[in-house]
């Protein structure tokens, strides 16, 4: 029971990911920041400013700065990372 609970919330935060990512890109509700991730296609995610402390998303963030820097192409955070990963990183995060 509590693990399909913990499935249901799962799917649900996936889904907002989701729908978040396709608004305006000028949409970023507060507590939230926009960060682009694909290795080659870029895609918009928005993710909660908590996920930037922890552990597993800074390697992440370790990554962008080693390959962009602080100049990022697509003019915000963007995170050199397979979008199914990067997915993946984000549901383990919301799971804690």
């Amino acid at each position: 029971m509590g693990l399909m609970r913990s499935m249901v919330s799962q799917s649900k935060q996936i889904l907002k990911l989701h729908s978040l990512r396709n608004q305006s890109s000028s949409v970023v509700p507060k507590g939230h920041c926009a960060v682009y991730v694909g290795e080659t296609e870029k895609k918009r995610f928005i993710v909660p400013l908590s996920y930037l402390n922890h552990p597993s998303f800074q390697n992440l963030l370790s990554c962008a700065e080693e390959e962009f820097g602080f100049d990022h192409p697509m003019g915000g955070l963007t995170i050199p990372c397979n979008e199914d990963a990067f997915i993946d990183l984000t549901s383990q995060l919301n799971s804690t």
